[in-house]
């Protein structure tokens, strides 16, 4: 019983926190889909990711958030570009953008997601993937660093050389791991911190700047 009181606790204090914060609000004001939209804002105006005519892969993509902005940036810019959404989850369609529905780890999904690439290297890969947790700390950072690994395997057959990797990470077990297989793949690598990421959250960003080596065509 006391679990069950203090579980409805926690549960009315995060509902309270979400209700009143300022990325919330500003998400329902703007017409995005989740808060996330503005991590992906603060890092895309802190480094000039995205211009006009580039193709965008968005793995972990539901609600939908990140692919709104990228299609509104690119709307912005008067290029016509390419954005390709996957997830596990069903994902209300956006204008603009191919939905993909499927595990990237599944030879049929990633086919599919190679197809609808049109034999296109990607210019962008983003990946705001998150395992199910367990809160089991060794079992769920396991779990990130596959996510992160899979986007960066993804990238190192499907970027343009110049290209760019933003992907979730948490600090914790297999932070280190991650950013030094970052340092390994891509000439250049930033962590960023977005204010609109919680404060109590430990996810940051890793951004992977143009490829050290790249094969000649997709695989």
């Amino acid at each position: 019983m006391k679990s069950a009181i203090k579980s409805s606790k926690v549960n009315r204090a995060w509902l309270n926190d979400h209700v009143n914060d300022t990325y919330v609000k500003l998400a329902q004001k703007d017409g995005y889909r989740a808060r996330a939209a503005y991590k992906l804002k603060e890092i895309d105006e802190s480094l000039h990711l995205i211009k006009p005519g580039q193709c965008v892969v968005d793995l972990g993509a539901a609600p939908g958030a990140w692919c709104q902005y990228v299609q509104r940036k690119l709307a912005i810019k008067g290029g016509a570009g390419r954005i390709i959404a996957l997830d596990m989850l069903p994902m209300n369609p956006v204008e603009g953008v191919t939905c993909i529905e499927g595990d990237i780890r599944e030879t049929a999904v990633l086919t599919r997601l190679k197809d609808e690439m049109h034999g296109q290297l990607a210019d962008i890969v983003l990946s705001d993937m998150s395992p199910n947790l367990s809160g089991i700390s060794s079992v769920d950072a396991a779990r990130v660093e596959q996510l992160v690994e899979l986007a960066l395997d993804f990238s190192k057959h499907h970027l343009k050389l110049e290209g760019v990797l933003v992907a979730k990470v948490f600090h914790g077990a297999s932070y280190d791991i991650l950013f030094r297989h970052f340092k390994e793949t891509f000439v250049s690598v930033k962590c960023i911190k977005p204010k609109a990421s919680r404060d109590k959250s430990a996810e940051t960003f890793l951004v992977g700047l143009s490829l050290k080596s790249l094969k000649s065509e997709p695989s």
